[in-house]
């Protein structure tokens, strides 16, 4: 038997809504399916008021029933969308409920590459989207700052032999340059040669135990990684809450498993502490070294516990990228075990890679781009465009806008595609203006904002029986009432991809009319203040669908 649905139709002919109940209910009282619907529609179409939501109903094909919404109904979410503005699709789905995100997740000592961009871009998306039902949300960031990675950098660090004075005068990119080629080397050392495995060994144990030989540099290293993350977050609009360290839930997480290990949840293998993930179709990990020191999967088994001490949440999400598919399985598999009230409000979201054409953004150091030269690198092309444009824009706004536009640019290409799935992010596509790229949403309500900027600004005082609405008007119509759904759904489901869907959507449809109709040179004066009111309410929500993907909207490009 067929799912039931109700659902909102996709083309404009099949109605608003749609549903096949009927082909469901005639198979099970074996009659004939769309006998079922016509009877069904039949019976609703006495029941429905010509003035209220629904304007007529009828059966389709072998028994699809469509709705259709009545004129003064989409005339009335117009006026709300003129009168609500930014509050606009605001729900309740989530009122009183406490989300926790966890994301981007830098760690100090290495670079902030693009992995880390795409999951702040994610998490940013998520809360916004969490904040529009209703939710208080706590944005969280747990960073490394413990570690084999920091024992490496620091070794790379004393073989480069740069005294810390000197360093310091030295500015924050720089300095992190630094941090990164530091890494690199310690990085290639531990992996070719045993002497330099067993110092960034003996350093990571020092680094653990906060000798004072290692102090310094491990504090200062810290500090300029942290000070240039923060210059990260403030250009792509994300404020934290709160930061975990592994330094801060190491040894919590040291205990809890050596309390597993009592109740056989975890076992000892060759010297080192391990979850049997065979047993239950996963794969083995170690979660306490034969050093005897936490690993990433001990730290992060004490996070979560400390996370819920300083925030009761209903739902903790924490957005990485999907290479650590596996990884969290294990860790949430581990903490059903021992914490299943937690691990029931857990929900990792795994955001593919990012993959580049060739030769379009090289690395400095031929690995991973970081997310300074992905930005940069786009930046350099959007001076062009915005040149290209004839723009008017004041020397004063130019930096603005380009950065609103290259940042609006990578946002929206990171967005628009299921989350889990690789991207392959071109500069040149994510640019266009021809459509499905952040430029061309942003273009489309920087459009509308200079028509209604010519004008004072509308009214809906308008009676519906004083326009004549074309296609093209009552499809944008039609296309608006969708919206708080679609931020509904988007939230509930965890797809930002829905709302750059609608946006795309939306002025698709405002271009279309816009090509084909005038606005201010419209026949009467009710048609023109009609359709200023309609630019208008295409400007707010493609505004309120950028804002939930986190991309600024000029107004003049």
């Amino acid at each position: 038997m067929a799912e039931s649905l109700f659902e909102r139709s996709q083309h404009a002919e099949h109605g608003d809504y749609s549903t096949n109940v009927a082909l469901e209910l005639g198979q099970l009282l074996k009659r004939a399916t769309r006998e079922v619907a016509e009877s069904m529609v039949s019976a609703m179409r006495s029941k429905v008021d010509a003035k209220g939501l629904i304007e007529k109903i009828e059966v389709a094909g072998p028994g699809f029933i469509n709705f259709f919404l009545s004129k003064e109904y989409l005339f009335s979410e117009l006026n709300e969308v003129l009168k609500k503005k930014e509050a606009y699709a605001r729900g309740s789905s989530w009122k009183g409920k406490r989300v926790m995100v966890e994301f981007t997740d830098p760690n100090p000592f290495k670079e902030f590459h693009v992995g880390h961009l795409y999951s702040n871009i994610v998490g940013e998306s998520l809360c916004r989207l969490f904040e529009t039902q209703g939710a208080q949300v706590r944005r969280v960031n747990y960073q490394g700052d413990v570690g084999l990675h920091v024992a490496k950098a620091i070794w790379g660090m004393q073989r480069q032999g740069i005294p810390m004075q000197e360093l310091e005068k030295k500015t924050l990119p720089e300095r992190m340059r630094f941090l990164g080629r530091s890494y690199a080397a310690g990085s290639a050392a531990y992996g070719e040669l045993e002497e330099a495995r067993r110092d960034i060994e003996a350093l990571n144990a020092k680094i653990f135990a906060q000798d004072a030989s290692v102090r310094e540099m491990y504090e200062k290293g810290k500090k300029w990684s942290l000070e240039y993350f923060e210059t990260m977050y403030k250009r792509l609009g994300t404020k934290f809450s709160t930061y975990y360290f592994e330094s801060q839930v190491g040894k919590i997480g040291l205990g809890i498993v050596e309390e597993g290990l009592k109740k056989g949840i975890f076992e000892r293998s060759q010297g080192a502490i391990v979850f049997p993930g065979e047993k239950y179709g996963l794969h083995t990990r170690v979660f306490v070294s034969a050093q005897g020191l936490p690993t990433y999967e001990a730290k992060e088994l004490g996070l979560a516990p400390t996370k819920y001490r300083d925030f009761k949440y209903d739902l903790s999400v924490i957005v990485t990228g999907s290479e650590v598919i596996e990884y969290f399985r294990v860790l949430l598999k581990v903490l059903e075990q021992i914490y299943p009230n937690l691990a029931q409000k857990t929900r990792h979201i795994a955001h593919g890679m990012v993959r580049l054409p060739e030769g379009k953004i090289s690395s400095r150091t031929g690995n991973l781009i970081t997310a300074e030269e992905m930005i940069e690198g786009v930046k350099s092309r959007v001076s062009r465009l915005v040149n290209s444009l004839g723009s008017k824009i004041q020397e004063q706004e130019k930096e603005a806008a380009e950065e609103n536009i290259t940042l609006g640019a990578i946002k929206y290409s990171f967005l628009k595609g299921n989350l889990g799935k690789d991207i392959i992010f071109d500069v040149e596509k994510s640019l266009s203006l021809d459509g499905d790229s952040g430029p061309y949403l942003q273009y489309a309500y920087a459009r509308c904002k200079s028509i209604l900027g010519r004008v004072s600004l509308p009214r809906l005082s308008l009676k519906l029986n004083e326009i004549k609405f074309t296609q093209e008007e009552m499809d944008i119509l039609r296309y608006i009432q969708k919206f708080p759904e679609i931020v509904q759904e988007a939230a509930e489901k965890l797809a930002p991809n829905a709302i750059a869907n609608f946006a795309l959507g939306l002025a698709q449809k405002y271009n279309f009319f816009y090509n084909t109709h005038p606005v201010l040179k419209a026949e009467t004066p009710q048609t023109v203040e009609f359709r200023l009111c309609l630019t208008a309410a295409v400007a707010q929500l493609l505004q309120n669908s950028l804002f939930l993907l986190g991309v600024k909207t000029p107004e003049r490009m």
